[in-house]
């Protein structure tokens, strides 16, 4: 077949679609469409699929046939569009040229072109059988699984789809081709809505940790035994580890002793360098890390738990420890600092019982010291933000908020980890020892200040981040002229980092150098931010998960903040911040009732809360 054949009413093929010639030219050819267009073509557009007569679309009527059978008679061989017509159909018509044209372009059985058309093997054709089956139940699949995400709801059947949107939702790819086919924006944020709609993840599942690209587990990194070694005996002074309810690491310790000289301030810290030495599995581990991840749902430790366990102060009757002697001037300066690998005798308190023995006892000289170490600091320029805190956990599904009052007894070990931590950063200095100080820039300026709450959150906005630096300078957020943050080694690397050089210089071994200090910090400050933002996700989001629990939730809120009619407020008793318009004027710091703004008023995904006036 070909152009010479063509004449009007032949049945020619049109960019893949059937089409009726009505006027042959030199040079061009009408043609009529289905839909009734007529388009002047070329005659090399076209191709003949039957010489005619065909006059009307009627005629194309898909006639019966022996399909399989012609393919049978044809497999493995070619043929052309006539004689496939013949086989198939026992005539050659335009209604059966059309229809064998049709099988050469489903490509079951054959391929090719209306001149040329080849019969597919047996092998072939059972192969393309199975693909298609497989393509066809894909496609149920597919189209049973949106049609239940429309309903809210899924069967197991759907989760190789879902886990696909899991990966979106904790970010650990970019692109989900079931989020763009169900018509959805490709975000983490949208991944996460539609894997609550339809209850593939409950409100408890909390992404962040993930997402930020944090182990969400604790380091299984072998810890060693506790060398044998000489350590000072200090178990006849008492010594108190004061932490919050629930606390299960504690790592430092305060005892204080009257000697002629004045009251010596002792510092006890769990003397993780002594199990946990550089280039150790356990400290490589602890340097991607940064930090513990502390979570509503649980802790997760940069060291294995058998650290925890051999270090931690008052888990064992008497602990191992590296502690500090500091002895002070008469204006709570910081004359003299002794470091002593120790043993000590630890009694646990949480802030609460610490408070009760303030006024007497033995942390009634404790607390009056901190009170001059604060004052000191205070001369000294430090800048102190009190703004409401909370401590969050989730005990057996439910979310706990607790206030955290501003105890005595947390400004009783404030102070004394402050101290201990600019005594060792004047030691460090002194003896040239490398270690990773705290620097704080100056705050910026505050324009205005309206006090109370509001002017906490404006004071908040002009502090810039400390920074950790191997040449020390001063802290102006603590008021002191150099720090480092030295208590805590089971919770940061860089307080890790800090022990290791203390005590490998008062044993006289080789300290670590500034370029081996400088690695090991950069490593560890890389993730020290996610590990900060992703807790204050985390809090955000059990925050949220604690007021769906509690549809009913009213409470207080302060106005710290205004852009016109709308208003920020801090929910005092949740440390919750949101942004409201409210229906009457308020000024900063105005206390208003607040509830949730509807039974829906929580967008988990988001991180956003709508409340009401009341």
């Amino acid at each position: 077949m070909n152009d010479d054949h063509l004449k009007p009413a032949s049945l020619v093929l049109y960019k893949q679609d059937a089409a009726r010639v009505n006027a042959v030219g030199t040079r061009k050819i009408e043609i009529e469409r289905r839909d009734g267009e007529t388009l002047s073509v070329r005659h090399k557009d076209v191709t003949l699929l039957h010489p005619g007569p065909f006059n009307s679309w009627s005629q194309l009527q898909p006639p019966h046939g022996e399909v399989h059978t012609a393919w049978e008679l044809l497999a493995g061989a070619a043929t052309t569009l006539p004689e496939l017509a013949e086989l198939a159909y026992e005539r050659y018509t335009p209604a059966t040229a059309w229809a064998a044209w049709q099988l050469v372009e489903d490509g079951l059985y054959f391929h090719g072109t209306p001149q040329e058309i080849v019969a597919h093997t047996t092998a072939h054709v059972r192969a393309e059988k199975e693909a298609r089956a497989v393509k066809e139940a894909q496609e149920n699949a597919w189209n049973s699984f949106a049609t239940r995400v429309a309903a809210g709801r899924y069967l197991p059947a759907d989760e190789p789809f879902l886990q696909e949107v899991e990966e979106l939702a904790y970010g650990h790819t970019e692109r989900s081709d079931v989020m763009r086919n169900l018509g959805r924006a490709e975000t983490p944020q949208n991944a996460h809505a539609l894997l609550l709609e339809v209850g593939y993840w409950s409100p408890h599942v909390n992404p962040y940790p993930v997402r930020l690209g944090l182990p969400t587990a604790s380091s299984t990194a072998p810890a060693p035994s506790l060398p044998e070694e000489g350590r000072q005996d200090l178990t006849h002074l008492p010594a108190f580890a004061i932490d919050d309810s629930g606390s299960s690491d504690p790592d430092d310790a305060i005892s204080l002793e009257q000697t002629p000289l004045g009251p010596r301030l002792w510092v006890h810290i769990a003397d993780a360098a002594a199990l946990i030495t550089p280039g150790s599995p356990a400290e490589r581990e602890a340097r991607t890390r940064g930090a513990n991840l502390y979570l509503p749902e649980g802790a997760v430790r940069m060291l294995p738990l058998e650290a925890t366990d051999r270090l931690a102060l008052g888990l064992a009757t008497v602990s191992p420890a590296l502690s500090l002697a500091l002895d002070f001037t008469a204006d709570a300066a910081i004359q003299h600092l002794t470091i002593v690998p120790s043993r000590v005798r630890v009694t646990r308190l949480t802030y609460e019982q610490a408070e009760a023995q303030l006024d007497d006892g033995s942390l009634a000289s404790l607390f009056a010291l901190a009170a001059r170490l604060q004052e000191k600091r205070r001369r000294q320029g430090a800048i102190e933000i009190d703004l409401p805190e909370v401590k969050i956990r989730v005990v057996n599904g439910e979310v706990v908020i607790r206030s955290l009052p501003n105890l005595r007894s947390r400004q009783l070990v404030r102070e004394a980890m402050l101290s201990a931590g600019e005594a060792v950063a004047q030691f460090a200095l002194e003896h040239a020892i490398p270690i990773p100080y705290s620097v704080q820039d100056p705050p910026g300026p505050l324009e205005d200040d309206p006090g109370g709450l509001a002017g906490q959150v404006a004071l908040r906005r002009t502090f810039k981040r400390s920074q950790a630096s191997l040449t020390p300078g001063p802290h102006a957020g603590l008021g002191l002229p150099m720090y480092v943050q030295a208590t805590s080694p089971l919770r940061r690397y860089l307080d890790l980092v800090v022990h290791q050089q203390l005590r490998a210089f008062i044993r006289g071994e080789p300290v670590l150098s500034e370029q081996e200090v400088t690695a090991g910090v950069g490593v560890a400050e890389a993730v020290r931010g996610d590990v900060r933002h992703a807790e204050r996700l985390s809090n955000e989001h059990w925050t949220l998960v604690y007021l769906q629990q509690n549809p009913s939730w009213r409470g207080e809120a302060v106005v710290v903040e205004q852009y016109g009619r709308r208003s920020k407020l801090l929910i005092p008793d949740l440390a919750y911040e949101t942004q409201t318009y409210l229906r009457t004027p308020a000024n900063l710091n105005d206390t208003v009732t607040i509830t949730l703004a509807a039974p829906d008023a929580i967008n988990l995904p988001q991180r956003s809360a709508h409340f009401r006036e009341v």
